[in-house]
């Protein structure tokens, strides 16, 4: 009897034994066949159109650079890149619906820099978190900046501009495109590091501030290249400098800030892609290389620069490090002028 009920308890712990391998072979057998599906469905991405997401009016500089990656990405992906414009809140509306979106590489959004790197600081409360709420696909180019002057204003350098704001009661004063954007960080940056006295005067749009300062009723504006080249071109406006690391191809004879005194002052408005965070590593990989393969396009490129923009192809990891900088450096320049925006 003794011996009968210990063969009883072997068997029974041997069945055991074999229930718990059998479970345990069927739950990685699960695991390999889901991870297996997961790295199909990645593998096989895109298999149905891509969104992109512009938080801008159709039109603009930034909806048109948007617009030229949306086609070549189409191309080069074999799926449609479908624009769709999401205007309002200086790009928050749209962006936060970006966030919002699935994570699986069918929603992009076109990354501008006033609103991922300056809206955080200006607006009290936005819908999103830069840094958290997104995974960096790539940078697309930098929109470089130009401080023009009518060509009666008595100063045809920066210096000279600085010198005469100094010296003129009341101080100069420069418009841009509106409060909050990347030309007026850059005009109150110019402040700080020079001690320039100088007036921020924004306009609704960057159309009213040019039509301003070609008519004598504001000496300076802060704007893009492609705002003002064909106004400088025509000797309608003077170019004092540009506020990027390297001159503008589009204008080679204009210097930089650098060169004209104010040491490592580069200020870009820039534009990008980025995708809802979460978004597989594959697929922002594979989104990046296209990126870059159409960046490097001399077609691409030459389209980009036509619109003031110098295409900056690179890897995600770098557009993210830019834009925590930016983050940073521009916080403590609306911090220093008190700008909000309701």
């Amino acid at each position: 009897m003794q011996f009968k009920i210990k063969a009883e308890k072997l068997n029974h712990g041997s069945g055991r034994r074999r229930l718990l391998g059998a479970m345990a072979a069927t739950v990685a057998l699960g695991a390999s066949l889901l991870g297996a599906g997961i790295a199909s469905a990645q593998e096989a991405w895109p298999n149905k159109p891509i969104r992109l997401i512009v938080p801008f009016t159709p039109g603009g500089v930034t909806d048109t650079s948007g617009r030229l990656i949306a086609d070549s990405l189409s191309k080069r992906l074999g799926q449609q890149v479908i624009v769709d414009n999401k205007p309002g809140a200086s790009g928050n509306i749209g962006t936060a619906m970006a966030k919002s979106a699935p994570a699986d590489g069918y929603t992009l959004v076109l990354a501008f820099d006033g609103t991922m790197v300056i809206n955080p600081h200006v607006f009290p409360k936005l819908p999103f978190d830069t840094l958290k709420d997104f995974a960096p696909v790539g940078k697309i180019g930098d929109a470089i900046l130009i401080l023009v002057a009518n060509p009666n204003t008595p100063a045809n350098s920066l210096q000279e501009v600085i010198a005469l704001s100094k010296s003129t009661q009341g101080g100069l004063m420069f418009g841009t495109s509106g409060t909050g954007g990347t030309p007026h960080i850059a005009g109150e940056l110019l402040k700080t590091r020079t001690g320039a006295k100088l007036t921020h005067v924004p306009y609704k749009g960057g159309g009213q501030a040019m039509a301003d300062v070609l008519g004598g009723s504001i000496p300076l504006v802060y704007t893009a290249v492609a705002g003002a080249h064909s106004q400088i071109k025509a000797g309608k406006l003077k170019a004092i400098a540009v506020s990027s690391a390297q001159r503008a191809s589009s204008l080679p004879d204009v210097p930089t800030f650098a060169e004209s005194g104010v040491p490592d002052f580069v200020v870009n408005s820039w534009v990008g892609l980025l995708a809802p965070v979460g978004t597989p590593e594959p697929i922002i990989r594979k989104l990046n290389t296209e990126l870059n393969a159409a960046l490097n396009d001399p077609e691409v490129k030459e389209k980009l620069r036509v619109m003031g923009i110098e295409a900056t192809p690179g890897t995600p990891a770098q557009y993210g490090a830019e834009m925590k900088a930016d983050l940073e450096r521009y916080g403590a320049v609306v911090k220093a002028a008190g700008i909000t925006v309701q």
